[in-house]
């Protein structure tokens, strides 16, 4: 297991090949853990948890960025761990809700991305456990802790990305975009006009930090970078 502090009061776990976070936004009132992981991967988050010297009793609530298995599959194993309400974007939620977590699937442009998709895709479950989903997030929603929802779908239909204000603001990207090797393109997307339009609506904000679903956070001038490969004119 691997935490690191992203910014004060951020910290980015990481499950396997993805990333959960977690979120003590300083008000006091416990942890927030945005997405869960692979099924299977909740001693890891209380691992982290315990890591930043907390207890499972201080979760309080769990973000899930969008349905895909990566993101939702321990969420209702994390429920049963600790005390805490889900929140989720209304079109992914009735997926997760019973018991599903995808939608079809295309390949960005370029050999990586399509060998991802013929040949990992294939293998990713098509189910996860069913978990009762709390709350409805829509785009533009404030969530405890301040931060902001933004609906950014193309990616996956009912994902949306979180801005934190806080340190020059923060925006936890999910999987509009991947930081592995470079600031690029998912490399998958349900509609990828949607998703680079998505990308644009996110150019156009102002955050210094970007952490993502999969890759290395980006620590300064984050937005610029956004900025610069994808245009809000685009």
């Amino acid at each position: 297991m691997s935490v690191e502090q992203v910014v004060p009061g951020l910290w980015q776990a990481k499950i396997s090949f993805v990333n959960a976070f977690l979120l003590d936004d300083g008000r006091g009132d416990g942890l927030t853990v945005i997405d869960t992981g692979i099924p299977g991967s909740v001693p890891t988050i209380l691992g982290a948890v315990e890591s930043i010297g907390r207890k499972p009793g201080d979760v309080r609530r769990i973000f899930v960025t969008h349905c895909h298995s990566d993101h939702s599959g321990s969420l209702a194993e994390l429920k049963r761990a600790v005390d805490a309400e889900a929140f989720m974007h209304p079109v992914d939620a009735a997926l997760v809700r019973k018991g599903e977590c995808i939608r079809p699937l295309h390949p960005a442009p370029g050999l990586f991305n399509w060998f991802v998709c013929k040949f990992l895709v294939g293998k990713a479950p098509t189910a996860v456990e069913p978990a009762e989903i709390e709350h409805d997030v829509n785009d533009g929603d404030t969530l405890p802790g301040g931060l902001r929802a933004i609906h950014v779908p193309g990616h996956c239909a009912g994902q949306i990305a979180l801005l934190w204000p806080e340190h020059g603001g923060v925006l936890i990207a999910a999987d509009t975009a991947a930081n592995a090797f470079g600031l690029a393109l998912s490399p998958l997307y349900e509609d990828l006009a949607e998703g680079r339009c998505s990308l644009a609506k996110l150019a156009a904000l102002n955050f210094r930090t970007a952490v993502f679903g999969h890759g290395k956070p980006i620590p300064a001038d984050a937005s610029d970078k956004f900025a610069a490969k994808w245009p809000a004119t685009s």
